[in-house]
């Protein structure tokens, strides 16, 4: 069966969909077949990036990896009960559809909690939660006393991810492996960075869950989304010439990403 990979996040503007592309592009380039399918039916961020990126490839006039897609539509039946089915049908279909074909599928969900999204928490192998590094953030996660920055408990969304785990367990699956992306992570030590480390800290042992670097606050990230690109792909596309420090590093980042993710059967990317 292909490894489900599911970025969630129930805000918006945490770096889901670049970090969608970005372990792609990694994946593909360590010789995995990769299925992708975007959840957030009304934005899709992930899919326009790849279109983006089939712009590109055709004015160009080369070849790029493109991972498999389905796109899913949500119902449109009037009776709840009968769009919920629906649409269990719809996500289990492109499921075994993505066994046949793929080695990973990776699931982009969007910024708010839906019937679609909360299917792929409960199916995923990898959980992984971008969160950009703020105490506004952190909310997401769990809340917290404004006084002395203590956790006093775990947050909806939270409490989703353990609901969707309790239903992997009954299913008989392997428990999934959360992992929490700290994205846009300031270079100065500042205080704000230290009491929202210390509290993830407290929070992963509490409700379990791994905390990983993400990435920084880079330009070339927004710049690399409009010709569908990922720092990965410089070098084919003639950009790997004379890069920048700052390029360098943020590519260093995507291969800390894929080490620290430990995915199965795949090798570090060159």
């Amino acid at each position: 069966m292909a490894h489900l990979i599911v970025l969630g996040n129930e805000k918006g503007g945490s770096g889901k969909s670049t970090t969608s592309m970005h372990l792609f592009v990694a994946l593909a380039r360590s010789g995995q077949r990769v299925g992708a399918i975007d959840l957030d039916l009304r934005q899709r961020s992930f899919f326009r990036y790849l279109e983006n990126r089939a712009a590109y490839m055709k004015r160009r006039d080369i070849n790029l990896v493109m991972p498999y897609q389905i796109r899913l539509e949500a119902s449109k039946l009037d009776s709840v009960a009968a769009a919920k089915a629906e649409e269990e049908e719809r996500f289990a279909e492109a499921l075994n559809e993505m066994d046949r074909t793929c080695d990973f599928v990776i699931i982009d969900c969007p910024g708010a909690h839906t019937r679609y999204s909360q299917m792929a928490h409960a199916a995923a192998d990898t959980l992984i939660t971008p969160m950009n590094d703020s105490l506004v953030d952190f909310d997401l996660l769990a809340r917290v006393d404004p006084a002395d920055g203590k956790v006093l408990g775990p947050s909806i969304y939270s409490e989703m991810v353990w609901k969707s785990r309790q239903l992997r367990a009954r299913a008989g699956l392997t428990p999934v492996d959360w992992v929490v992306l700290r994205n846009r992570v300031s270079m100065l030590e500042a205080k704000n960075k230290r009491r929202v480390g210390s509290a993830m800290e407290d929070l992963s042992k509490r409700i379990g869950f791994r905390i990983v670097p993400g990435f920084s606050e880079r330009v070339v990230f927004r710049e690399l989304f409009l010709s569908g690109l990922t720092l990965l792909d410089l070098k084919d596309t003639g950009g790997g010439q004379g890069l920048s420090m700052s390029k360098i590093a943020a590519r260093q980042e995507v291969r800390e990403l894929m080490r620290a993710l430990n995915l199965p059967g795949v090798s570090l990317i060159a």
